[in-house]
């Protein structure tokens, strides 16, 4: 059975962080590349041979290199000068260089790049949990829309079902936007499985896919 997976880069990355921490782009390249190939230990129910790797797709989106000012700091932030600017490219560079890995890049809009408060501490600051004073600077994360990313995997799902590249899809992501995508696929008789990495996903996903599943030991505690 050849497997074709593909993996939405922001999700994964997040979830890596959240579940293996830090690494330097190559570590995190193997990580990656190690954990889609746990994917292909699973025997045929018939013949009783293991799945065989068509291609790993990753889709991402190159990091801004503008400036963008930060409300708790009150001053403009470049983030090409960023740590995280050079370990995006590196990281690139390290996933290209893998054995039949291919990456699909959109790019981060311009206009919605911004330095944000959390969602949690906006509850809490317009409730009068807290005040001003008690916002740090870590409750600041960097947002911007990625552009091009779904259309990508949604093209990649069309073209392996209608193709038969594939017998199975393989999808790392924990989103619902690739929900019709996935029913051209099974429609096609593609088997189409959904990994969202042990992260909670919405209830209903599950009539959409023909599985999911999560691989590799979970992270105690995560």
């Amino acid at each position: 059975m050849r497997v074709a997976i593909l993996i939405d880069g922001g999700f994964y990355r997040k979830r890596a962080h959240a579940l293996w921490g830090d690494k330097t782009p190559a570590e995190r390249a193997d990580e990656l590349f190690t954990y889609s190939l746990s994917h292909l230990n699973r025997k045929d129910d018939k013949t009783g041979e293991k799945s065989s790797l068509y291609r790993i797709f990753y889709y991402d989106c190159e990091p801004l290199d503008k400036k963008v000012y930060h409300p708790f700091l009150k001053k403009t932030i470049d983030l090409k000068k960023k740590d995280t600017y050079q370990w995006t490219l590196s990281f690139f560079e390290e996933l290209k260089a893998k054995r039949k890995t291919a990456i699909r890049l959109g790019e981060l809009s311009d206009s919605s790049a911004k330095y944000q408060l959390s969602e949690e501490k906006t509850k809490k600051l317009f409730a009068g949990e807290i005040a001003l004073s008690d916002i740090k600077e870590e409750d600041f994360a960097f947002k911007a829309m990625q552009k091009g990313v779904d259309m990508r995997i949604g093209l990649d799902i069309s073209t392996l079902a209608y193709k038969k590249l594939a017998d199975q899809i393989i999808l790392i992501s924990g989103d619902s936007d690739f929900v019709a995508a996935a029913k051209l696929a099974r429609r096609e008789g593609i088997d189409f499985i959904l990994d969202p990495m042990w992260a909670p996903i919405k209830k209903n996903l599950s009539e959409h896919v023909d599985g999911i599943q999560s691989v590799m030991k979970r992270p105690s505690g995560k």
